[in-house]
C-alpha cells in the first residue's frame, strides 16, 4: 500500500509544496514543530534512508540543502535543524525545522497555522528555492 507521502507526490492528497523535481519533493509539515517546518522526500518510496543508493542519498541531501537555504531566507530563526527519524511514516523523509532553541527539535510543541498562513509560508519559501 502506498504511503501517505507517495499519495502526496501522486496528487491524491493535497500539500503545501515548496519545490519538486523528477526525484524529490519538499512540502510543509501540516503538524509543524515551528512555522516553516518542511519535509523533503524522495519520490521513490523507500522505508529507510540507508536503503537508498548512494546517488539517491546524495541527491536527497542536495535537495534538502537547497530547501534549507530557501527556508532560512524565508523564516527568521537561529538556524535550520535537520532530523531523519522516519518511524511515523514508512517513507524516507528529512525534517527541516526553523529553530531558536533545542526544544524546537523535540517534536513535542506544535505550531498551529491556518490554511492561509500555510499557503503564504509555502509561497515565501518557494520564492527562495534555487
Amino acid at each position: 500500500m502506498a504511503s501517505i507521502f507517495t499519495k502526496i507526490v501522486n496528487g491524491e492528497i493535497p500539500s503545501y509544496k515548496i519545490a519538486e523535481n523528477d526525484d524529490f519533493y519538499a512540502f510543509l509539515d501540516i503538524n509543524p514543530n515551528s512555522a516553516g517546518h518542511t519535509l523533503v522526500i524522495p519520490k521513490k518510496e523507500e522505508n529507510k534512508i540507508f536503503d537508498l543508493s548512494k546517488e539517491e542519498y546524495s541527491g536527497l541531501m542536495d535537495f534538502s540543502y537547497r530547501a534549507a537555504k530557501a527556508l532560512e531566507k524565508a523564516v527568521p530563526c537561529e538556524r535550520i535543524g535537520m532530523s531523519v527519524i522516519g518511524l511515523e511514516v514508512p517513507h524516507v523523509h528529512v525534517h527541516l525545522i526553523p529553530i531558536n532553541t533545542m526544544a524546537d527539535m523535540q517534536f513535542v510543541k506544535k505550531e498551529k497555522l491556518s490554511n492561509d498562513e500555510f499557503v503564504a509560508l509555502a509561497n515565501k519559501i518557494a520564492e527562495n528555492f534555487q
